[in-house]
Formats: structure tokens, C-alpha cells, sequence
């Protein structure tokens, strides 16, 4: 996560995969040697700033509920709670009040309280910044179908309760975390606003400690920076306490084994599920503008790499020079693939991290299946080679995603 607080960013042109062929980065903490064959190649456009209107926009956006079955007990204007996002505070998330029923454009600390929970319970909201938008919404709303309540999309008492315990009751959802030499340590880099030059770096690392720390506890600078009021984040010691967002173990893992990962192309979602269709594991995604997986066809993750590099290759870019020769950019985590490629049976496929988590959801991209970096590792460390991957919620005019014939036109009546 490139650590700037206007949440201007920049989208990065993406990819497809070599498959086994991948190499990993030992260790963030030294330089990668170079690989004898690169794990990522590129396929896409060229960079693109995207605003923070353009997010906002993009944050409020309906257009998922166009694929799902909304319950009709779903009040059109839930009750507008009275938080602001200038209340958040260690205080005000642990002991503050619950303003129920929650929905709409609302910002504070009953909606970090909501994040943070979805979170710990697998169905990730992204990052987490207390403000309401689609990616809380859908996470709420495949909660509540999986647990068999109103799927309204909206936190009422009943889905608050189970929240809470799908999350493991936890004693309080901001907590103290003491930084460690390690949390500080580097190396940090400086990652150049061409992405081509990125090749000349030892590794596409974090660029502050800070940085480090937001994509660690699933957050934005701002809400890192509200939580810690009277804290230079700009020069962090170990042994300062900081306080962060209580998400989930990195460890964890829900009751069940992953056997088959659904995309929802026009809902802009990741679904893993066991053998009997219950989803386990819910991510919020970004797919490229020109995404077409293609036709009848049964996919499968044909490989999992950690800390890929990736192969640029300006003739394939839709911009620029396409006589620079070819270069090898460096594994880490604002590498344009993330810290995490899962690659698919059809070349040039794959599900991957990004450098900008504050997108993912919101803003359109060119390239594959995009998740925060942090739900990309925590669902590669989940799944095994071989599973099957199908496409779903076809926007119109566009063909049929594989193995899903006509399904795609069902919504949600297909889904479980």
C-alpha cells in the first residue's frame, strides 16, 4: 500500500503467468537474486490515476445488487446513524455505542466496529478506513445468507449479534500492539512513479515502516493516524504501543476445506466454498475493464507463488515504447501483482494481490482477479493446486464465463 493519505493512487498495468516457473523472494529483509524465468508476465495498458472522486464514486456504487437478491425487509433508507468519522477513537470502538440498523453513507465508529468484525469472520470489507461502502455491504450481505438471516445487507441487531460471534466474541476490536524491531525493520524503498524503472530496484519493498504497518493491520493512513492522535508515525520506535485495529490471526482459518473458488465478474466479489457450496472465505475484488475469461471452459489453480517477480514487457503494453526491451521487476509488495499470484489453467490468468488496497472494489483496472494484498496471501495459504475456479454475473453483451452456462442471468438464486 503506497502510504498517501489523499488516497490518490495509481493503477498498474497487469499481467498473466508463467505457471511453475514462478521464483520467490527469500526474504523482504534482503535482496532477491534474479530469477533464471519470470514468474509474472504483463499484459495490459499503461498506469492510470484514478481520483478520490472517482473512488468515492465508486465507493457508493449499487450496481452489485443488480446480481444479488436483496430481502425486501431491507428498509430503502436505513436510519442514519449519528457517528462521524472524527469520533473514531480506542474509546469510542470498545466502549462507544452501536447505532443499529447500519447502512447507507455513514462513516465512524460503529462502522469500524462492523469492518473489523467482517474481517475477523472472513468476509473481508478490504481495507479498513471506517466509512461505509459496497465492500462492507456485500460482505454483510453474504453473511447473512450463509448464516440464513435476512439478507438485506444492512446491520440490524440479530446480524450484529452473529457477527460478533463469528468473530470470536473479542474483547475489544481496538487493541494495543507494542512495535517490535522487527515490525520497523526494512528494507524501504522509494518505488518510482514509472513503473519501468522499477526494474533497478533490489526489491519492490514497503516505502516507509508506516506503509508496513497500515497493510499489517488491514488500514488506511488516516485511520492508523486517528486511532494514534499524539504518535509521529513518521518516526516510529520499537517499543512505542500503537494503537490499531484488532483484524483477524493471519493463522486462522475457518471450519471447513476450501474445495472450489467462485468470481462474481458484475458483483466484484471472491467466493471460496467447501464441498457442499457454503462459502468459507469472502473477498472483495477489481476486474480488469476487458476481462473475458472466455468460453466453456473448466478452470483450476494451476500454481500458488508467494512473492512472484514479474516480467515486464513494454510490447505488450497498449502505450508507451514497445521497443524497450524486456526487464524483470523484483518481488514485493508494490510490485504491480502484489505479494501473491495464484495462477489459473488459462494462460494470462491469475488471482493476485495490488500495491493500492484502497482501490480494490472501487476502481476499475486492466489485468486478472485483484484482492488486497493481505486477502490475496490469506486465501493462497488456503487453497491447494488443482481446485476449480469458475466465472460468474456476465455483464450484457459480454460472453458466457466458463462452466457456468446461463448462470450467470440467475443472480444470487444460483449462489449459496
Amino acid at each position: 500500500m503506497r502510504s498517501r493519505v489523499d488516497l490518490s493512487c495509481v493503477l498498474v498495468a497487469l499481467l498473466a503467468a508463467c505457471g511453475d516457473q514462478a521464483e520467490q523472494q527469500p526474504s523482504r529483509a534482503a535482496a532477491p537474486a534474479a530469477p533464471a524465468a519470470p514468474a509474472v508476465q504483463v499484459l495490459g495498458s499503461a498506469e492510470r490515476a484514478i481520483t478520490r472522486e472517482e473512488l468515492e464514486r465508486g465507493r457508493l456504487d449499487s450496481a452489485w445488487k443488480q446480481v444479488v437478491q436483496l430481502d425486501s425487509a431491507a428498509p430503502a433508507d436505513p436510519a442514519r446513524s449519528p457517528d462521524r468519522w472524527e469520533q473514531i477513537s480506542v474509546t469510542s470502538v470498545n466502549r462507544g455505542p452501536m447505532y443499529l440498523p447500519l447502512g447507507g453513507d455513514v462513516a465512524g465508529p460503529s462502522v469500524l466496529r462492523v469492518q473489523t468484525l467482517l474481517d475477523r469472520a472472513f468476509f473481508s470489507p478490504g481495507i479498513l478506513d471506517g466509512r461505509w461502502g459496497k465492500n462492507v455491504e456485500k460482505a454483510v450481505y453474504w453473511l447473512q445468507r450463509r448464516e440464513g438471516l435476512p439478507a438485506t445487507g444492512q446491520v440490524d441487531s440479530a446480524t450484529f449479534a452473529r457477527l460478533v460471534q463469528r468473530a470470536g466474541n473479542p474483547a475489544e476490536l481496538v487493541r494495543t500492539h507494542r512495535l517490535s524491531e522487527a515490525d520497523l525493520a526494512g528494507p524501504f524503498v522509494e518505488i518510482p512513479d514509472e513503473i519501468y524503472e522499477a526494474h533497478r530496484l533490489d526489491c519492490t519493498c514497503f516505502e516507509s515502516p508506516f506503509e508496513k504497518l497500515g497493510e499489517l493491520f488491514h488500514s488506511t493512513p488516516e485511520l492508523l493516524a486517528q486511532l494514534n492522535p499524539d504518535m509521529d508515525l513518521d518516526g516510529l520506535r520499537a517499543g512505542q504501543e500503537l494503537r490499531v485495529p484488532a483484524v483477524r490471526d493471519s493463522t486462522a482459518r475457518a471450519d471447513g476445506r476450501v474445495a472450489g473458488i467462485v468470481v462474481s465478474v458484475r458483483g466484484y466479489y471472491l467466493h471460496a466454498r467447501d464441498a457442499s457450496g457454503r462459502v468459507l472465505y469472502h473477498f472483495p475484488t477489481t476486474l480488469g475493464s476487458g476481462y473475458d475469461p472466455g468460453e466453456a471452459e473448466a478452470y483450476r489453480v494451476t500454481s500458488i507463488t508467494p512473492n512472484p517477480w514479474w516480467n515486464l514487457q513494454p510490447r505488450l503494453l497498449h502505450v508507451g515504447d514497445p521497443n524497450r526491451p524486456d526487464v524483470r521487476i523484483p518481488p514485493g509488495p508494490n510490485s504491480a501483482v502484489g505479494n501473491m499470484w495464484i495462477d489459473l489453467s488459462k494462460p494470462h490468468y491469475g488471482i493476485h494481490g495490488t500495491a493500492e488496497p484502497q482501490t480494490i472494489g472501487y476502481a476499475v483496472s486492466s489485468g486478472c482477479v485483484r484482492l488486497t494484498n493481505w486477502d490475496a496471501r490469506f486465501l493462497g495459504s488456503r487453497i491447494e493446486r488443482g481446485i476449480p475456479v469458475r466465472f460468474r454475473d456476465i455483464p450484457p453483451g459480454q460472453r458466457e464465463h466458463p462452466s457456468h452456462g446461463g448462470d450467470s442471468s440467475r443472480g444470487a438464486s444460483g449462489d449459496r
